[in-house]
């Protein structure tokens, strides 16, 4: 009865197995990420650039008469390029991760990459879609000028109705999805790094 009472708790407690993370599988989920996030920025940049080149054809194509449809457009485009340049500063942080480096590296390249994302996501986002909403109002103005009241209402809510799906639904679950998979990685990182100091 008397050995029973003298078991070594700590001594036990350090020889468990503790479930470490595989390494392997958390830096092909990096890998994944990083190739996810550049395919996102390619797909963005084309986007946006064939948007405004049809927004600038049909500029000069149809020749709009009012000044409102011209700042419109200039409006549109410039948000787009605003928050283009800004999105396209994650390039260099995604590119700044690589297999080489050590798992604090990796975890300080994914919360650079965080803070960015949470920048876009939130005082960026608010500009572009503020900016897009106004140069769409406005550019929609010439020709709804002509409309009867009907089909000014018609217009006009269906395209703000749009904007306003995009930013309540949309643009939430995009978000969440994108913070999931980066804090899923960081929580993963900070987990080996806890784990390698003690």
């Amino acid at each position: 009865m008397d050995n029973d009472n003298n078991i070594d708790f700590k001594d036990l407690w350090r020889k468990q197995s503790v479930s470490q993370p595989d390494m392997q599988d958390l830096l092909a989920r990096v890998a994944k990420f990083k190739k996810a996030g550049l395919r996102s920025l390619w797909i963005v940049n084309i986007l946006v650039l064939v948007t405004s080149v049809f927004i600038v054809f049909i500029w000069i194509y149809y020749q709009p008469q009012f000044i409102s449809t011209k700042i419109g457009i200039v409006i549109t485009i410039l948000a787009m390029v605003i928050y283009l340049f800004t999105y396209n500063k994650l390039l260099s942080k995604y590119k700044n991760i690589e297999a080489t480096q050590t798992n604090q590296e990796y975890l300080q390249n994914l919360i650079v990459i965080k803070k960015k994302q949470q920048f876009l996501q939130t005082k960026m986002m608010t500009f572009y879609f503020l900016a897009l909403t106004v140069g769409i109002c406005l550019y929609m103005y010439e020709y709804a000028s002509r409309m009867t009241l009907l089909g000014v209402s018609l217009t006009y809510g269906i395209t703000l109705l749009w904007m306003m799906f995009n930013w309540f639904y949309i643009r939430p679950k995009q978000i969440k999805k994108q913070q999931e998979k980066i804090n899923d990685l960081i929580g993963k990182f900070e987990e080996v790094n806890h784990q390698l100091e003690s």
